[in-house]
């Protein structure tokens, strides 16, 4: 990880809600993480939402490759949190969600957008 991207996470500018997790090889690495850049570091060439890789145990990525060859299974992250001075990042391991499942969810979205939407142009 960069120093600028320390301190931007230190200062909170970070995103990990369409992130995951994926293991090739003996590796596990973060994608889609956003990491906003640091407001006093230079920005051209950065890529807020490069993979990173993450350092587990060999133990620990041969079991959640074993799960998710089981089924359909995603490791995503939950949280970001600072430890002795190294940033840790909290993963779990969740069932993917079906075509339908992801549809059903964005009508449901759709409609409680468009409800808050008729309540504030009501008030």
């Amino acid at each position: 990880m960069l120093g600028s991207e320390v301190k931007a996470l230190r200062a909170g500018h970070a995103d990990i809600s369409n992130a995951y997790v994926r293991i090739s090889g003996p590796e596990a690495y973060l994608i889609n993480a956003k990491i906003f850049p640091y407001k006093f570091s230079r920005i051209e060439g950065y890529q807020e939402d490069r993979t990173r890789k993450l350092l587990l145990h060999k133990k620990e990525i041969l079991a959640l490759k074993s799960k998710m060859d089981q089924g359909k299974f995603t490791i995503i992250p939950l949280s970001l949190y600072l430890k002795n001075g190294n940033f840790k990042v909290e993963i779990s391991l969740v069932l993917s969600k079906n075509k339908r499942e992801r549809h059903k969810d964005e009508r449901r979205k759709a409609i409680e957008l468009e409800a808050k939407r008729e309540l504030k142009n009501t008030i």
